[in-house]
C-alpha cells in the first residue's frame, strides 16, 4: 500500500476537510484501493460522531491546538484506541510515521506520540457525553420536542444507521434481516454487493422512514406518477414496483446516473428525465405526484455527521422558500382530485408541518388526507413524522403529508 493509500491519512484528510466546512463526499482524496477508502470512510464517520469526545480527551494534553492536518490525524487515532479498540502500539506509530512522511506535519511527530500514548491509557471514554448537535440546531429542536426527546435523538445520531432495505413484490430479504415497518434491517457494516440478491436486484438500500412516503402514496398498477426531486432513486423503484408509470426527475444528471443503475440492476422501468422541476413541465397533467424536496437533511444526521460541521442556520430560509415554490408547482402538475406527497428528511418543522400548513392556507381548494402508518407518529395539521428515536436502532427523521385538490 502506497504512502498517499494509508487508510488513516485519508480518514484525516476527510476529517479536516468537514471542519474546514466541506462535506465528505466533497473532499478530495488521491487514488486508492476500494478497500482502503472503504476504511477510510469508515474511521471518518467514527471520527466525527466522536468529535467532542475526542477533544474532551485531547485537549487537555495539548499546550496548543495543532495545524488543522495534525489535530485531524490525533482525533482518527484517538477514536481508534477508545472508540474501536485497536491495539495501542499498531495505531500510534502508524500514526507517528504517517506524520513524518508529510512534510507539514513532520515537526508534530513526537508530539503526537507523547499525546497519543497518553490517551490510549484514557479511562472514562463511554462515560463522555455522546456528540451534541450544533447550538442554533438544538435550540430549535428543544423549543419543538423537548430537552429530553433532543438528547434522545442525538443518542441515535451516537449509534449510527443500520443497513435497511426495501425489497422488490415476491422477493425475500436476505437472512438475518429483521422487519422495521415496510421494511428489512441488516446490520451496519455489511458489504451490500455480497448479499444474496444484489446481483438479482431483488432489493435495494432504502432507510426504513424513507420507504414510507411512497407507501402514503400508494400508487397503482397504470397509473401515472411524477417522483421529483428523484435521485439516488429508492422511492422511483418503489413506486415503479407498484405497476405505476413513472417519471423520474432530478436537477442532477450525475445522481441521476446512480438512479439509471439501480433500475438496471433492480429490472424496473421510468422515463428519466434531467431538469429543474421549476422550469419544466410534464406534457401531461399526471394521477400523482411524490416531491421529496431538497431540505436541510437534518433527519440524516446518524449517517450523514459531517451535516451538523456544514450546515449553517441561514440555510433554512432559503430551502423553505424552495419547498414552498415546488409546492406551489407541483400541484400544477395533477389532473383534478390527483394526489400530492410532500415529503423532507428534516427534523425542522419550518421543512415539514409549518410548510404544509401555509400551503393550506394559499390554496383554498387543498385538502390533506390524515394517515396512520408503521413507524412515527401523526402531526396537528394532518401529515405524518419520524424521528431517529422512534425506534431502538433508530431511524431517518422524516416529515411527510398527502394531499389533494378538493372536487
Amino acid at each position: 500500500m502506497t504512502q498517499h493509500a494509508d487508510p488513516r491519512r485519508m480518514a484525516a484528510t476527510l476529517v479536516a476537510g468537514v471542519v474546514e466546512g466541506q462535506m465528505l463526499p466533497d473532499v478530495f482524496l488521491p487514488p486508492a484501493e476500494p478497500a482502503a477508502r472503504a476504511r477510510a470512510q469508515r474511521l471518518a464517520l467514527a471520527t466525527l460522531r466522536n468529535f467532542a469526545r475526542t477533544q474532551a480527551v485531547l485537549g487537555p494534553m495539548l499546550r496548543h491546538e495543532p495545524p488543522a492536518p495534525v489535530m485531524a490525524a490525533l482525533r482518527v487515532a484517538c477514536v481508534e484506541l477508545l472508540e474501536i479498540g485497536e491495539a495501542p502500539h499498531g495505531v500510534i506509530n502508524a500514526t507517528v510515521e504517517s506524520l513524518k512522511h508529510d512534510r507539514a506535519a513532520v515537526k508534530a511527530a513526537s508530539m503526537a506520540n507523547a499525546v497519543l500514548r497518553k490517551a490510549a491509557a484514557f479511562e472514562g471514554w463511554a462515560e463522555l457525553p455522546v456528540q451534541p448537535l450544533p447550538g442554533w440546531l438544538k435550540r430549535r429542536l428543544k423549543s419543538v420536542y423537548g430537552a429530553e426527546s433532543v438528547a434522545a435523538i442525538e443518542a441515535a445520531h451516537h449509534r449510527g444507521a443500520p443497513l435497511d432495505l426495501s425489497l422488490k413484490p415476491g422477493r425475500a430479504a436476505p437472512e438475518g434481516a429483521e422487519p422495521v415497518g415496510a421494511s428489512w434491517r441488516l446490520p451496519a457494516g455489511v458489504q451490500v454487493s455480497a448479499l444474496p440478491g444484489f446481483e438479482a436486484g431483488d432489493w435495494w438500500v432504502q432507510d426504513a422512514a424513507a420507504a414510507l412516503p411512497a407507501l402514503l402514496l400508494d400508487a397503482g398498477p397504470g397509473e401515472t406518477v411524477l417522483d421529483l426531486c428523484a435521485a439516488p432513486g429508492g422511492k422511483t423503484m418503489q413506486l415503479a414496483a407498484t405497476g405505476a408509470r413513472v417519471t423520474a426527475l432530478d436537477l442532477s444528471d450525475g445522481r441521476l446516473k446512480r438512479l439509471r443503475d439501480n433500475l438496471a440492476r433492480t429490472g424496473l422501468a421510468a422515463e428519466i428525465v434531467c431538469a429543474d422541476a421549476l422550469d419544466w413541465t410534464p406534457p401531461a397533467p399526471v394521477d400523482a405526484v411524490l416531491l421529496d424536496a431538497p431540505c436541510s437533511a437534518t433527519g440524516t444526521i446518524r449517517r450523514h455527521p459531517d451535516l451538523p460541521f456544514v450546515r449553517k442556520p441561514g440555510d433554512v430560509a432559503a430551502l423553505t422558500e424552495l419547498q414552498a415554490r415546488l409546492i406551489d408547482r407541483a400541484l400544477g402538475f395533477l389532473k383534478p382530485g390527483g394526489r400530492l406527497i410532500y415529503c423532507t428528511c428534516s427534523l425542522l418543522p419550518d421543512e415539514g408541518e409549518a410548510q404544509i400548513a401555509a400551503a393550506l392556507k394559499r390554496h383554498a381548494d387543498l385538502r390533506i388526507d390524515t394517515a396512520a402508518l408503521s413507524l412515527g407518529r401523526a402531526t396537528g395539521e394532518g401529515g405524518w413524522r419520524t424521528r431517529p428515536d422512534d425506534h431502538p436502532d433508530g431511524i431517518d427523521g422524516f416529515y411527510m403529508a398527502r394531499l389533494y385538490r378538493a372536487g
